[in-house]
């Protein structure tokens, strides 16, 4: 690139990008380096221990993605972003406890954050292309949609450091925000990077349901419920259903849990204000959907591109996993004649534990019967 600017320039320039993308919505801008060769080994044992599953694209494209310069040749800094998602009234707590509605993770109740974080950043590049009218600058924006390492990028622009559960953190916002890169080929100054907050806190680890975060900083997606409600197309491993518990569409505990969400701000962006139909959903009112209905209420929202064969997997195992209803056993039963076979052997399974915990209830009340009678007999004064 001729016609490079200044290091005066250029540290100015870095001034005005943070402040543009602060006029732009993002929370935070940070600029780092193309250089995340410390991560190629973390990366490839992560690949060889087959904790990536079915995500057959993290192999395809393997170490590239710990090389941003392949991406774009020519690349010489990461422009990093942050945007806070997570709605005023969010409501985890109380839609988690009620296994008869359906928790959605957080991040998922608005606008699909791809489409929203990109065209801000290419705001971004074009107001600084704007600011240099005489060079022909080469950017990339991104988010989570290339083969980047984007937490590792993101630590190093100093936006914060990455957890123990493989998330990106930050002391005073916590960890509930989406990040975005845009690649571009301007020496601008970079800066420090985050130190590690997490100390001794296991909070996340003995959090998750499923035990996916085998490790500090390693995480088994093939146990995680992100992964096996989103990622994964074919059957949820039967042992691990139970433990998905009302979770139909990601899972936020190991973030929920986390003390430095204590501070989590609420987000500035109206786009990502909760559908209202996704906020606490009956699970039999979702399961009752059809395909169109599904396609209708999940337009342009990051939930559609799961498809309506996954969605209604994932209703199926929350609904075994409720309370013994009547209802939900219709439900299943009008359902099994006209699932796929994905979707019908999970069917099956929410049946079988449904006739379970009806024969368990049965039981029960059998047994709290025979209690009052005796006391009716042994105590009559006290009956």
């Amino acid at each position: 690139m001729s016609n490079t600017p200044s290091q005066s320039q250029l540290h100015n320039l870095a001034q005005d990008i943070k402040q543009w993308g602060a006029e732009l919505g993002f929370d935070s801008i940070g600029i780092c380096g193309v250089d995340l060769r410390a991560h190629e080994p973390l990366l490839q044992s992560w690949l060889d221990a087959g904790f990536h599953g079915q995500m057959e694209y993290m192999a395809r494209h393997g170490l590239m993605r710990a090389r941003p310069g392949e991406l774009l040749p020519g690349t010489l800094r990461v422009i990093s972003a942050r945007i806070n998602y997570m709605p005023e009234d969010a409501r985890c707590a109380t839609t988690l406890e009620d296994p008869t509605l359906g928790y959605i993770s957080r991040y998922a109740l608005g606008r699909d954050y791809h489409k929203v974080v990109r065209k801000k950043l290419k705001l971004l590049a074009e107001r600084l292309q704007q600011a240099l009218p005489e060079l022909k600058l080469n950017y990339r924006p991104f988010v989570d949609s290339a083969p980047i390492l984007e937490r590792p990028l993101a630590e190093q622009a100093g936006l914060g450091w990455i957890g123990k559960h493989t998330l990106l953190l930050n002391q005073q916002q916590g960890s509930l925000f989406f990040i975005g890169e845009l690649l571009i080929d301007l020496p601008l100054p970079m800066d420090a990077p985050a130190n590690p907050e997490c100390g001794k806190c296991t909070a996340c680890i003995k959090a998750c349901p499923t035990g996916a975060i085998v490790a500090p900083y390693q995480l088994d997606a093939r146990r995680c419920i992100s992964y096996l409600t989103i990622e994964h197309a074919g059957p949820i491993p039967p042992e691990l259903r139970s433990a998905i518990g009302n979770r139909i569409y990601g899972c936020d505990d190991c973030q929920l849990i986390c003390p430095w969400n204590r501070y989590a701000p609420v987000t500035q962006e109206s786009d990502f204000s909760p559908r209202q139909q996704l906020l606490q959903p009956e699970l039999l009112e979702l399961f009752s959907w059809s395909e169109s209905e599904f396609l209708k209420v999940t337009e342009g929202s990051p939930i559609r591109r799961i498809g309506f064969e996954r969605w209604q997997r994932n209703l199926a195992v929350a609904l075994g996993n409720a309370p013994y209803q009547p209802r939900i056993i219709e439900a299943l039963e009008q359902r099994q004649a006209v699932s796929s076979e994905l979707v019908k052997e999970h069917v099956d399974w929410a049946l079988e534990q449904q006739k379970l915990k009806k024969d368990q209830e049965q039981v029960e009340n059998r047994q709290k019967a025979r209690l009052i009678r005796w006391i009716k007999k042994a105590l009559p004064f006290h009956a």
